[in-house]
């Protein structure tokens, strides 16, 4: 120990604990905003016990998100502004989370670690880009040495380049907190993130990891949103009011539905990059739709969130066995659930209170997770997934 500098005798230390109390963080693709939460662990991998203490969403300001709208999901950004705001979002998210530790009454010092996902600003699979020269990549900025020294706390980040270095596409991740906090010997679950983009995991009743299937389904959240900041200057169709309020456009849906991205074999990984408003466009224009009420818009893109996802179930797996657990911002969208209830009659859908995981909080516990075994645990070989541990160390000082 002697032989090692005071940052890494520290790493040592918490890594050494048999418990640990981390803070994960995720801002999503909908930036509404900062979710923080504070979490226990005790040991890690298929022994792990996770306690959640705390838990809170902290907004975003209008001019915060266009800042962040201006370089997001864009082929051609301003790279100037790239490089402020990966510094300025780092220094931004240590302030937060000093805001949340000061109402929690809870000191710096007494947390071992900060887990960050960072904000991402472009995800870019092989299978989008299509570049043969070219690896999987994705990008998030937010740097975790800022987040570091602002708050005075070891920060983990960057998750998802190894999951890529390690032969991955680096999403969706919540395959590993899933299996980790989510499976059940004797029980065929899925756990379903409907967040901007929508993603499941497929926990087998025999716990077989080969088994076991991570995917993203296509969109969630994010059209939906888009079209309300569009059209009604809303940030999201609270309670479905909107999309109650109109009709399917059944020309339109097809349309949505008519990419090759839904033909593609699972896993796979997507983006705002391909489903985004000049999506929506595009697909009115080829469905003459274009002229259709705005109603009926979020209502029909509604629809086509719900039916990617009840599709992809019905045509992947035995739904009359298997108990769905929602989390994410489309767990509160009425429309949805109902939609996807209608289309899976057979099988019982709830959200991941059921489990004992807030369902907005779960994203920024997987990334605390994340942490965890990034600290202390082993490569785990999930499925056709890396057996990688993610994550970069940033030291406070």
């Amino acid at each position: 120990m002697s032989s090692l500098n005071r940052n890494l005798q520290k790493l040592f230390k918490i890594a050494q604990k048999t418990e640990k109390i981390g803070i994960g963080l995720m801002s999503g693709t909908s930036l509404d905003g900062l979710d923080i939460a504070l979490c226990r662990f005790k040991g890690s991998g298929l022994k792990t016990e996770f306690t959640l203490l705390k838990f809170i969403t902290i907004p975003y300001k209008e001019e915060f998100k266009k800042e962040i709208q201006s370089v997001f999901a864009k082929k051609d950004a301003d790279l100037e502004k790239v490089c402020l705001l990966n510094a300025y979002i780092g220094i931004f998210h240590g302030e937060l989370i000093l805001q949340a530790l000061m109402e929690w009454q809870i000191k710096s010092e007494d947390v071992d670690f900060i887990a960050s996902h960072g904000q991402t600003i472009y995800h870019a699979p092989k299978r989008l880009h299509k570049q043969p020269a070219y690896p999987n990549a994705t990008l998030q900025i937010g740097d975790g040495d800022h987040i570091a020294v602002k708050t005075g706390i070891l920060t983990i980040s960057d998750f998802r380049q190894k999951h890529i270095a390690g032969g991955g596409e680096g999403a969706p991740l919540a395959l590993y907190g899933d299996v980790l906090l989510g499976s059940k010997t004797g029980e065929n679950r899925i756990l379903l993130n409907i967040g901007g983009i929508a993603n499941l995991t497929f926990l087998p009743a025999d716990s077989n990891y080969a088994n076991i299937m991570c995917t993203d389904i296509g969109p969630g959240n994010t059209l939906i949103d888009a079209a309300c900041r569009k059209y009604f200057n809303v940030a999201y169709d609270e309670d479905s009011k909107i999309a109650f309020a109109g009709n399917i456009s059944e020309h339109l849906l097809n349309a949505l539905l008519d990419h090759s991205f839904f033909n593609e074999q699972a896993p796979k990984t997507t983006g705002p990059e391909l489903f985004n408003l000049n999506y929506v466009s595009n697909s009115q224009k080829k469905s003459d739709t274009s002229a259709i009420s705005k109603e009926d818009l979020i209502c029909t893109l509604s629809a086509f969130t719900a039916k990617c996802i009840a599709d992809f179930i019905t045509d992947n797996f035995k739904v009359e066995d298997i108990k769905i657990f929602v989390s994410g911002g489309g767990a509160r969208n009425p429309y949805i659930i109902n939609y996807l209830k209608k289309a899976l009659p057979k099988t019982i859908i709830e959200d991941t209170g059921s489990l004992g995981i807030n369902p907005d909080a779960k994203e920024a516990i997987l990334f605390a997770l994340l942490g965890n075994e990034a600290l202390c645990g082993e490569p785990m070989a999930i499925g056709n997934n890396p057996p990688v541990l993610m994550g970069k160390f940033s030291f406070e000082g």
